[in-house]
């Protein structure tokens, strides 16, 4: 196994195609983390934690919808989530970069 700061990095970063092409901040991370989770050091983990956030994300996404009839709170929801998904990856690859393990809050442990 090689450690590659730089593929992880970009791991997290890719999260962030969804603001260029509207979709695939689920499905980019994805291919990198099981194409490269046995060949890069600490990728496992960072993958994990990328799929788990973005899965609950969609989540919390869906749990959104039927707020918005109870007094707007769903595009409260909606304006929330979107802030998260552009925040935290930007500050976990920074974190990663540095050559932490970063954590996502508030995510479900879909995949351990």
């Amino acid at each position: 196994m090689r450690e590659d700061r730089t593929l992880i990095v970009i791991t997290h970063l890719s999260q962030l195609i969804t603001l260029a092409t509207g979709f695939g901040s689920l499905i980019l991370p994805l291919v990198l983390w099981v194409t490269q989770k046995e060949k890069v050091y600490q990728m496992d983990a960072h993958g994990k934690n990328i799929i788990n956030f973005q899965l609950s994300l969609i989540v919390y996404f869906v749990i959104c919808i039927p707020l918005i009839l109870l007094f707007g709170l769903g595009i409260l929801g909606f304006i929330i989530l979107g802030l998260v998904s552009i925040v935290l990856p930007v500050i976990n690859a920074i974190k990663a970069s540095n050559g932490e393990t970063p954590s996502y809050p508030f995510s479900f442990n879909f995949i351990s």
